[in-house]
């Protein structure tokens, strides 16, 4: 389960979408994610499917690889599912004791279903194709006229590349834990919700000791190599917009429209 999660990795490729502009990515991941919320018939749903479709074929990235990250959000996924289909008032189509499924709460429940699906694979969708060095430098200069009213922009982008990339490393290592516990006897499985508890506790007390060490050895290597925040740097690799940028800034915004539209099609 934990080798499942895929936000926060780098899957290395030569692709359109590898050689896209962080800025560009950033924008283009916001758009779709603010339009799975705009939309609420199945013509949008089945537009942004093939924008979806679309972005994975070009980013030449493994279409099982991207939906392992499903697998960690499957509880919370039937949760939504299952809240949407049995408590939406409407045309009862079975009923089951106290609870009911109606025709209003199947629809819900399937959108439901593929916005939860679509913002899990959109976002890891921009990590596999963006190292943490160009999202870093993408979310400065996104976010840099916030600078003139005296919030740190590159801190606070430097701290969300960082938290970014140690997801997938402290997976491993919770992973690791895990099985070096199994090996010395330990029991994660048998037990009420109390027991349960309670065994996990031999796993968060090394996993936080090696999050305070890598983050100590983090902070040791960045004073190492004298970095003292943002102020007077330069960047070994400018960002620059290129014609494909410009090009999928004109598909985003034709896809904006086409998803505000959809809410009026039948």
């Amino acid at each position: 389960m934990l080798k499942d999660i895929t936000l926060g990795q780098y899957y290395p490729a030569d692709s359109i979408l590898h050689r896209l502009d962080p800025r560009t990515k950033l924008a283009g991941t916001m758009i779709f994610l603010i339009s799975l919320f705009i939309t609420s018939s199945a013509a949008g749903y089945v537009l942004a499917t093939a924008a979806l479709a679309g972005c994975i074929k070009m980013s030449r990235v493994p279409f099982g690889f991207i939906t392992r990250g499903l697998k960690a959000v499957f509880i919370l996924l039937m949760i939504s599912v299952s809240f949407n289909m049995f408590f939406t008032d409407g045309t009862v189509l079975l009923r089951i004791g106290l609870l009911k499924i109606t025709a209003e709460g199947l629809k819900l429940s399937g959108f439901m279903a593929l916005r939860l699906i679509y913002l899990v694979i959109g976002s890891s969708l921009m990590t596999l194709t963006t190292t943490p060095t160009q999202l870093t430098d993408g979310l400065e200069r996104s976010l840099g006229f916030l600078g003139r009213v005296g919030i740190p922009v590159h801190d606070i982008a430097m701290m969300m590349s960082i938290a970014l990339r140690f997801i997938p490393i402290l997976t491993e290592e919770t992973d690791k834990i895990i099985k070096a516990q199994k090996a010395r006897g330990a029991d994660f499985e048998t037990g009420g919700l109390i027991r349960k508890a309670k065994a996990m506790i031999p796993i968060l007390v090394p996993l936080f000791i090696a999050a305070f060490r890598r983050a100590a050895d983090l902070a040791l290597a960045m004073e190492a190599r004298c970095y003292n925040g943002g102020e007077g740097r330069t960047k070994m690799k400018p960002l620059v917009y290129a014609h494909r940028d410009r090009a999928a800034y004109i598909a985003m915004v034709l896809y904006l429209l086409l998803m505000t539209a959809s809410r009026f099609w039948a």
